[in-house]
């Protein structure tokens, strides 16, 4: 009775207090995971000689790394809506079955990512950069994170498990050991301390995915402990083809929507190196900076969309239009705060990362003027978690394709050429966020009007 109880609080608790509850905890998660890239690239990019390199490196190598978040969390997320909903259905057989096929998912996913790992990683990071130096260490980088990639793969399924039966206070404690392990054993392996031999950006790699498995250790734990709602028995592992479709009906928007930004990455990586390498330097490192700030909103965003998920199951209008007000109130709280962080320490952010004059320069203009689209891309990240939540899979992937590609590349393909052509302009390419992100947070509301009339309007009060 009591785990009963534990579980219907996403039905019972007042809506602005719930998403606090299980909202801070995700954030501090969300931000957490910020942590092992921005880690990695300050510990990296003050390596004797070769830290500038090094940085470009993970750069390059990043793109991938974030595609392996996003398979992983996007199945997560899948999985955690429909646990959710199956829970406030009271249908606890759905929920153990929905957590035995993620799992299923989970082993596809890392075999995936082992073997691109041995045979992909050359051939994608050659196609970024004629370098042979940072060449050698982004293969080097890239191929150890993909081949022990189960780490952050499976922790990605277990912290939305803890998450869906409201249980995320867990999945950080697991999130911050992690962090803390990658800290700790950064600096060790990259520069050769106790012993160790200095490893340099290899040390980084083993680093951040010895960090992801012990996070998945804790996780595991944490589920097995306290998830008394979901079994554990293997024939949940059995697939079903009607369960994955539910899961990606809703976490393949998700999916796309984070792999988007790898796309994105990498097409801003191939746009920026024909103006100079020093830009891809300067947006990878910027675009690690605001990676608080931006997965922050997704962790909030992660707390709207079981909450909404679970009140459209008990047919709670009322619940449901508490989480869309205050999901999007504490949202954009959380971008202006970002704001207002990266205009005040642009300048004592970039200094911790070693770079040269120019590279600097570019960091500092790039965070005070892609900051500018902040409250626009939070109300989209808000957007996203609510139709997803609604069972509005093509309007959350639609914003996704138009924040990311569809209004990023040409317009920063547009600005290159400007910056080619006149090199003292090459600020101007900061502003295509700004533009992208404005755009898009227009499409969302059109969006959200159009939702509102199919889904939430027709629920009874």
């Amino acid at each position: 009775m009591e785990e009963k109880k534990a579980t219907n609080k996403m039905g019972i608790m007042p809506v602005h207090k719930l998403l606090l509850t299980m909202g801070i905890p995700m954030i501090l998660s969300m931000m957490l995971q910020a942590v092992y890239n921005i880690v990695d690239s300050a510990f990296v990019s003050n390596m004797q000689g070769t830290g500038e390199a090094a940085l470009n490196a993970l750069t390059l190598a990043f793109p991938v790394q974030m595609l392996m978040v996003a398979i992983g969390i996007g199945t997560g997320v899948g999985m955690n809506a429909l646990i959710a909903k199956s829970l406030g259905q009271q249908d606890y057989r759905k929920a153990s079955r929905a957590a035995g096929n993620a799992v299923f998912l989970g082993i596809l996913i890392y075999l995936v990512f082992l073997l691109f790992g041995i045979f992909g990683a050359g051939i994608y990071i050659r196609s970024q950069t004629a370098n042979s130096q940072i060449a050698k260490m982004a293969v080097e980088y890239l191929q150890i994170c993909c081949v022990i990639s189960f780490g952050i793969v499976f922790f990605s399924i277990y912290e939305k498990l803890l998450q869906a039966t409201g249980r995320s206070l867990y999945s950080t404690i697991a999130q911050i050991c992690g962090a803390v392990v990658n800290m700790i054993l950064d600096p060790i392996m990259i520069y050769g301390y106790l012993g160790l031999p200095a490893m340099g950006v290899r040390g980084a790699a083993y680093a951040t995915v010895l960090g992801q498995i012990a996070a998945l250790v804790l996780a595991v734990i944490f589920h097995l402990k306290y998830n008394r709602e979901i079994s554990n028995r293997l024939s949940n592992l059995k697939p079903s083809a009607k369960i994955i479709r539910q899961i990606y009906a809703i976490g393949l928007p998700a999916i796309i929507a984070q792999a988007l930004m790898s796309v994105m990455t990498y097409g801003l990586n191939i746009i920026f190196v024909k103006i100079d390498e020093t830009v891809v330097t300067a947006y990878g490192l910027y675009y690690k900076i605001q990676q608080f700030i931006l997965f922050a909103a997704f962790g909030l965003r992660d707390a709207i969309t079981p909450i909404v998920s679970f009140n459209h199951g008990m047919r709670s209008k009322k619940r449901i239009q508490e989480g869309i007000r205050y999901g999007m109130l504490y949202t954009m709280l959380i971008m202006a705060a970002g704001l207002f962080a990266l205009e005040i320490f642009a300048q004592p952010f970039s200094a911790v990362f070693g770079l040269s004059g120019e590279t600097q320069k570019l960091c500092i203009d790039a965070m005070r003027i892609v900051s500018l689209s902040f409250l626009f891309a939070g109300a989209n990240i808000a957007f996203q978690g609510i139709f997803q939540a609604l069972d509005a899979g093509l309007e959350s992937l639609a914003v996704s394709v138009c924040r990311q590609c569809l209004f990023v590349l040409p317009v920063a393909w547009g600005f290159s050429q400007i910056a080619i052509h006149s090199s003292g302009n090459i600020w101007l390419i900061w502003f295509t966020f700004l533009i992208a992100e404005g755009l898009s947070a227009l499409l969302s509301l059109g969006f959200m009007h159009r939702i509102n009339k199919r889904t939430i309007a027709k629920i009874a009060e």
